[in-house]
């Protein structure tokens, strides 16, 4: 019987959001809040003049939906220094902090929350065609959240952009999460980005939900339900059975800087690209891929940062969650306490 349901489990992470291209984001553009929580925590200083170019193998791809191979993202060649706090006025983004919306049949409510101390852009983007969102970008001001009407059937994800500018056009650049340069996300952001990902009514009826650190963290970030029949396996504080939400403790050659600050900790897959770390050639089987031969245990920092969230490729028994009822979806970006 256990057996069974852990079968049944991976066959219904294969139809959840894969992992493909986060963001490169930072502090730096958080302005000069001295509370703005950073995506991460150093293990060194920040090398002088590193910028958030990216090599040419980082280049965008569409993701597989089960095994979440890291994409490699190409950044914008044009950033700027200075965020925009505002949203270009042809994107039509939501008013935040506007009132929850009502539930609607064949539609669920998502709030986004920001409990950072800088402000957000948050993105969203579809793992299958159809049913897709009309806005797929949101300004979430430190403090504030929007609600937003999700459809039945979803299949997709959500995700901070951090160190924005854009112009009237909604055309610009973030230094984290950053999608073609756009307001309105057309598709999947750069890495590293911290993923909420969705698979709404899936097997039997079930909703799939995840929080991912496999491409990389650049915001703090927990789910909670709201309604449905399942019980909440996450407290409202971002804390879980196993832990709370903190911040990644990056070690030095993970680390993502720009503005002279760090913005992001990559992957070890998307920094080094060995089969090892990506879970590739001989060490594709789920057996085969076990971070603790890695030569670094790199997903155990991402682990320990968010017990609850993907730390790696297969890291599905203590990440993947599932709901029934129809249950709407609180996304925090934010830590515990």
């Amino acid at each position: 019987m256990a057996a069974l349901v852990v079968a049944v489990a991976c066959l219904a992470v294969y139809a959840v959001a894969g992992h493909g291209p986060g963001g490169r984001g930072g502090p730096a553009a958080a302005g000069a809040n001295p509370a703005a929580v950073t995506a991460v925590t150093t293990s060194g200083p920040a090398p002088a003049g590193r910028t958030v170019t990216p090599s040419p193998r980082r280049t965008t791809a569409t993701p597989s939906p089960s095994r979440r191979p890291t994409a490699h993202p190409t950044a914008s060649a044009h950033r700027t220094a200075t965020p925009s706090p505002a949203a270009p006025s042809s994107a039509k983004a939501p008013a935040a902090g506007s009132a929850p919306l009502a539930p609607r049949a064949g539609w669920r409510v998502f709030t986004l929350v920001n409990r950072v101390g800088r402000t957000i852009w948050v993105g969203a983007g579809e793992q299958t065609p159809q049913p897709a969102l009309s806005t797929t970008g949101w300004v979430l001001r430190p403090g504030q959240s929007i609600s937003v009407r999700v459809p039945d059937h979803w299949n997709g994800r959500f995700w901070g952009r951090t160190g924005c500018s854009f112009d009237a056009a909604g055309r610009g650049h973030c230094e984290t999460g950053d999608c073609a340069g756009r307001f309105q996300c057309p598709g999947y952001g750069t890495i590293p980005a911290t993923l909420a990902e969705f698979n709404l009514n899936s097997w039997n009826g079930l909703d799939f939900y995840d929080v991912s650190l496999v491409d990389g963290s650049n915001l703090p970030m927990w789910i909670n339900t709201v309604g449905g029949t399942t019980k909440d396996p996450i407290s409202a504080n971002g804390c879980s059975a196993a832990g709370c939400t903190h911040l990644v403790d990056c070690p030095k050659e993970l680390q993502v800087h720009a503005g002279g600050g760090t913005v992001g900790c990559e992957s070890p897959c998307g920094v080094f690209g060995t089969d090892q770390y990506c879970c590739r050639a001989q060490w594709a089987p789920r057996s085969e891929c076990r971070p603790d031969q890695w030569p670094v245990n790199y997903a155990a920092l991402f682990k320990k940062a968010e017990p609850f969230a993907y730390s790696y490729v297969d890291d599905d028994a203590t990440s993947t969650f599932t709901s029934n009822g129809e249950a709407g979806y609180r996304i925090t970006f934010g830590l515990s306490g």
